[in-house]
């Protein structure tokens, strides 16, 4: 696999997974919340890519399977779901 293209799955996936903690952390309600859990989910994929592509990424790419099934909920929540969460 290319270098190149390991290096940008590996920068894209830190990228955007700070990008979306940021976007979290300032609580602007939950269009945005879910967008950043989007944001989180591709964030997710990359890593699971460059894990399983890179011969020393295996760990990463699992914690990211379980990550991208736990961005999903957040999407389905945030985005998706009609009836907010009652506290």
């Amino acid at each position: 696999m290319s270098d190149g293209l390991l290096n940008a799955l590996q920068w894209y996936g830190a990228i955007a997974g700070a990008i979306a903690a940021f976007v979290v952390s300032l609580d602007v309600g939950r269009k945005p919340t879910g967008w950043a859990f989007v944001l989180f989910v591709t964030g997710s994929v990359a890593y699971v890519l460059w894990g399983f592509l890179n011969d020393e990424g295996k760990a990463v790419a699992w914690q990211n399977v379980v990550l991208f099934a736990i961005n999903l909920n957040g999407v389905y929540r945030y985005l998706i779901r009609k009836k907010p969460v009652s506290a």
